[in-house]
């Protein structure tokens, strides 16, 4: 920009040819107009344009490393306790015990201890240093569902339809059976277990046979201990998906994309229109789907290695896959 401004002889321009090089300047250069505009005021007054050296605040240092050492010691003494407990053990070596070297420990404020252990100090001091583990949640099991041909294995998503005005819109569940493709899709005004509950009811109630497994992700919309009691009461088996397996709930997210999405869409919509959303549902949706709309069930095919394959071939409602199904009376 200096050079530009020296060869172009700024100074001595015209009023509307310095508007063609404050334009061009701040087309080429990224800055803002207002951040040209002060570059050339700087570079009327001393005729060059400098970068302004950097400028970052210290701060002088507090506890120093025998102050780290001293507190890692101390955690290993104490089991690395938590660390309200070991600020108020420090506070008491100083204050009560007349312990000098726990001076400025005896301040250390609970959050600035957690600072001082990631320090690489304290890692390399402490006897023991573990992060924090989080506490597994007990709802569910962990693990892909295999049906074996039988239906009653159901795969659960929700579709959300967005926000406006920082107004939650409408929230869409999918029920569907993965052997049959059976399609049981419910509406809800929020994701809660005041309203999800009631709905899962209704919705196992719809099927026509009896559900043995329920699989969803890991959402806590899910995975709580009302949905549990529930299917506890049902005697409904509860799994939910493995890390790092984005398949294992891919064909109810499949259905939320071919039936939810395409009918519903992606606007906004209030959650004053659930109870419309649920008779629509009920009386149109879910005949047509179960009843009417064709799905693709997949064949085995064995090649000469030996390797099995799915080929895509049959096309049945979900109705007539279920009365396919030997004993289906059963």
């Amino acid at each position: 920009m200096n050079d530009l401004l020296v060869r172009l002889r700024y100074l001595h321009l015209k009023k509307c040819d310095k508007g063609l090089v404050r334009q061009y300047l701040t087309l080429y250069s990224g800055y803002t107009s207002s951040h040209v505009d002060t570059l050339i005021r700087q570079y009327k007054q001393t005729e060059k344009i400098e970068a302004a050296a950097r400028t970052q605040p210290t701060f002088e240092r507090i506890y120093t490393r025998t102050d780290i050492v001293l507190l890692a010691q101390f955690a290993d003494a104490y089991d690395h306790q938590n660390g309200k407990a070991l600020k108020h053990a420090m506070w008491e070596m100083y204050h009560v015990y007349g312990d000098e070297r726990f001076e400025r420990l005896a301040g250390l404020s609970v959050a600035h201890l957690y600072n001082l252990k990631r320090t690489p100090t304290f890692k390399e001091e402490a006897l023991t240093y573990t992060k924090t583990r989080p506490t597994p949640v007990m709802i569910g099991e962990r693990k892909k569902p295999y049906p074996e041909g039988k239906p009653g294995y159901i795969r659960m998503d929700s579709v959300h339809q967005g926000d406006r005005d920082k107004e939650k819109g409408v929230y869409h569940i999918t029920l569907v059976d993965e052997v049959t493709q059976y399609e049981i899709t419910t509406c809800v005004e929020g994701i809660s277990e005041h309203f999800l509950v009631p709905a899962l009811e209704e919705a196992i109630d719809a099927f026509p046979f009896t559900i043995v497994n329920f699989h969803s992700d890991n959402g806590s919309e899910y995975i709580n201990k009302q949905v549990a009691g529930l299917l506890e009461k049902l005697r409904i088996h509860q799994t939910k998906s493995r890390p790092r397996h984005s398949d294992d709930n891919a064909l109810a997210e499949c259905k939320n994309g071919a039936v939810v999405r395409v009918q519903m869409g992606r606007q906004h919509i209030p959650k004053q229109h659930t109870p419309l959303i649920n008779s629509f549902y009920k009386e149109h949706l879910d005949p047509f789907v179960n009843y009417h709309r064709p799905c693709a069930f997949p064949d085995e095919v064995i090649d000469a290695r030996g390797k099995i394959t799915k080929v895509y071939k049959t096309y049945l409602t979900p109705v007539q896959k279920l009365l396919s199904i030997p004993d289906v009376e059963q």
